[in-house]
């Protein structure tokens, strides 16, 4: 089964020893993420994030379907999730590691059990027809941070996505095209992001980490992940193994996780707003003066 390649032991003293001393090797503080890009495709709903140097790219589709017999009134929300073998040596193309299972709950949990998609919003004819809604993560390249870079990627396609506007008649349905009708955003209730803290040593040398490189995930000792929105509503608290966390040190992190989704949530929508710029060109009348392109 292919691995990661491990880092040595003269690396990991080094890492170790130099997060007993307060410094990161990059130079960041350890509450500090690194260097964040968001960049939107041409159609609705594409999101290319970049977290220092992982990569996740995130399409969304849809189309209609029958509902499940126990929801009528719900559409449905499919995540999928690809780690690719260009990514890391790590991962292997057609069998789901330990990894990306990890993830793909992580995100479920994430977006769909905290109900931040109106799934109700998604139902066009109760227990007939509704919308399938799906998610296509794939993650281009990897360097520590995974599950935070999944999940900024994947909320925000889902804010960026346009759904095909619908009309009922009786029984009969018709989804417009979106030449024909101007598409619909997604109902969001609340904008959860996933931090993950690392931890390192024990007691009084206990050292937290936001956002860690691969090198020091290498070198942790725990983890913990946690979902939140710039409302301070903690969703999900995830911590998979590892050594033992102190109540205290949890509060801790909760406390910087409200802080920085606040700052994630902020970033995203100022792109959103950058994006929304660019496509609008002023209604039909702008669109038919005299100066523009042929």
């Amino acid at each position: 089964m292919p691995r990661e390649a491990e880092i040595s032991l003269n690396e990991r003293e080094f890492i170790l020893q130099a997060l007993s001393e307060g410094v990161r090797l990059d130079g960041r503080a350890f509450d500090d993420f690194r260097p964040l890009s968001l960049a939107f495709g041409q159609e609705f709903g594409t999101a290319d994030v970049r977290l220092g140097r992982t990569r996740v790219f995130v399409r969304i589709s849809c189309e209609v379907t029958v509902p499940f017999p126990e929801r009528k009134f719900d559409g449905v929300f499919n995540i999928s999730t690809e780690l690719s073998p260009m990514a890391s040596p790590a991962f292997e193309a057609g069998r789901p590691t330990d990894a990306e299972t990890l993830l793909s709950r992580l995100l479920e949990k994430a977006l769909r059990r905290s109900n931040a998609l109106d799934t109700e919003s998604l139902c066009i004819v109760a227990g007939s027809k509704c919308f399938a809604l799906r998610a296509d993560v794939h993650v281009l390249d990897f360097d520590g941070g995974l599950v935070d870079t999944c999940c900024i990627a994947l909320l925000a396609a889902l804010r960026h996505y346009r759904r095909p506007d619908v009309s009922v008649n009786g029984e009969d349905v018709r989804v417009w095209d979106v030449r024909e009708r101007e598409p619909v955003p997604l109902s969001i209730l609340h904008h959860p992001f996933c931090i993950t803290f690392s931890f390192f040593g024990d007691g009084e040398d206990e050292v937290v980490l936001v956002d860690a490189a691969l090198s020091e995930e290498q070198c942790r000792q725990g983890e913990v992940v946690m979902t939140a929105n710039k409302y301070g509503e903690l969703c999900q608290i995830a911590k998979h193994g590892g050594v033992t966390v102190d109540a205290l040190a949890l509060l801790n992190c909760a406390r910087v996780a409200a802080e920085k989704v606040k700052d994630l949530d902020l970033f995203v929508s100022e792109k959103l707003d950058e994006d929304a710029k660019k496509r609008d060109v002023g209604g039909l009348m702008a669109e038919l003066r005299a100066d523009n392109e042929r």
